[in-house]
């Protein structure tokens, strides 16, 4: 795919750090999906490992999603941090990354539960209580219709506005 260059450079951001920062303060996540040349956007919450450069999310096992997934794992998505509306200057205060990357199912019982536990601690302030109510043995990912996923981040851009 051919990347175009950022029309005002000033704006863009390049740091590595920078864009793995706004990743892990963000709850949410824009996907665009396709299969079949039809398009299909979701918005997700997820938890970052900084080590492996990938999100982890946990979904249905079965739905429209995972039939997108199935047919096209590649997916373009984007996570905003919002700094804020400027009234009376009609601009907006924000940074934002962009990603390509690709999702897989994840089926390993451990990496299921290392994925639930990196998304846990990324969204939860006490990851503990949830985890000791709603993941209380390893039955609970096989039995319940659930599935974790990773997205594999390949390639990502930064751009800021104030």
């Amino acid at each position: 795919m051919v990347r175009y260059h950022m029309n005002k450079k000033e704006n863009e951001i390049t740091g590595q750090q920078e864009l793995k920062e706004i990743i892990s303060r963000g709850k949410f996540a824009t996907l665009s999906l396709c299969r079949h040349n039809e398009p299909y956007i979701l918005t997700m919450n997820y938890g970052f490992d900084k080590g492996k450069n990938a999100l982890y999310f946990h979904t249905s096992q079965k739905g429209l999603k995972m039939d997108f997934i199935h047919r096209n794992p590649n997916v373009c998505g984007t996570i905003i941090e919002d700094l804020g509306y400027k009234m009376g200057e009609c601009d907006h205060a924000y940074r934002s990354v962009v990603f390509w990357g690709m999702l897989h199912v994840v089926e390993e019982l451990e990496e299921k539960k290392e994925g639930m536990e990196i998304l846990l601690s990324h969204l939860e302030e006490n990851p503990e209580e949830i985890r000791t109510r709603l993941l209380k043995d390893d039955r609970v990912y096989e039995k319940r219709n659930m599935a974790v996923l990773r997205l594999d981040i390949h390639e990502i851009s930064g751009k800021q506005g104030q």
